[in-house]
């Protein structure tokens, strides 16, 4: 008797430039001790039980996993797994590529060294896959669904995989990067460090004490320091005003702009003009 199998795939034609992609989803009730691999994929898919136990096995490495928890397999890995004998699996899945799945996997702590996850925390998991099953049933929003449930998913996946008191060291060099390019994004808007610290998930207080020890100020005067500089590029602009720069750079007050300039690079704007570039 074969497996009762939910299954569908989806088109990803020209594509790859998304930041998320769904290439299928569905779910499986598994017979006693069915088995899928060894084999590889060419992207990414997350199996989430529902009922039963089985077995993940990964680079030698065997799982024992049960209702509430799922497993990650990575692109190009080799990969096994296997329902229970005696209480077989009911699993739902979905597989996917994109830009940013690497990065939002490992925000979610998931990894290759580390595919394992559990959710017991009410049933918004459940009703993601549920309601991306469902999504196959749209005819022209189909993708745009498909992909905010899956960001819906991979989210709380992060949201309740962060530990305020502690950064893994593997994720020093991602949560820093992923601030850097914020602000090199958003410098001329309004920046806080509470919407700095909240992009990447962590606490305002400890992400300001974590961005000190690693990068020597606090992120506040990194702000400033990129806006100065950025400021002093767009000074080469003749025709750009003080006015103009201060508000390219995040500043609606001139004044404003120019007493942190000053503070910040030991003259005016207006000298800097004079005596760095000889324009007036």
């Amino acid at each position: 008797m074969e497996s009762k199998r939910e299954i569908t795939f989806f088109s990803t034609v020209n594509k790859e430039s998304s930041d998320l992609i769904v290439y299928q989803c569905g779910m499986e009730k598994c017979n006693s001790s069915y088995a899928f691999g060894p084999a590889v994929r060419d992207h990414y898919l997350i199996h989430f039980i529902l009922e039963g136990k089985g077995k993940f096995c990964v680079k030698d490495k065997l799982y024992k996993l049960e209702k509430n928890q799922g497993f990650l397999i990575c692109p190009n890995t080799i990969t096994y797994y296997e329902a229970d004998k005696k209480e077989p699996w009911i699993y739902t899945w979905v597989g996917f590529k994109g830009i940013k799945a690497e990065n939002y996997l490992k925000l979610a702590n998931l990894e290759e060294s580390n595919p394992i996850f559990s959710y017991e925390e009410g049933d918004l998991v459940k009703k993601c896959f549920e309601e991306m099953r469902k999504a196959s049933e749209l005819k022209k929003g189909k993708e745009l669904r498909l992909q905010g449930l899956l960001a819906i998913f991979l989210s709380e996946l992060i949201e309740k995989s962060h530990v305020d008191e502690a950064i893994d060291n593997n994720y020093k060099e991602l949560y820093i990067k992923k601030t850097l390019n914020f602000i090199e994004t958003n410098f001329s808007r309004s920046v806080t460090v509470s919407k700095l610290a909240q992009n990447i998930g962590l606490n305002k207080n400890y992400f300001s004490a974590f961005f000190r020890e690693n990068m020597g100020m606090s992120p506040q005067q990194y702000l400033i320091k990129f806006r100065m500089n950025r400021a002093r590029e767009l000074m080469n602009n003749a025709s750009l005003t003080i006015s103009d720069i201060a508000r390219s750079v995040g500043y609606n007050d001139p004044l404003g702009f120019s007493k942190i300039f000053k503070k910040t690079m030991g003259v005016s704007p207006k000298d800097y003009r004079k005596s760095y570039l000889g324009k007036i």
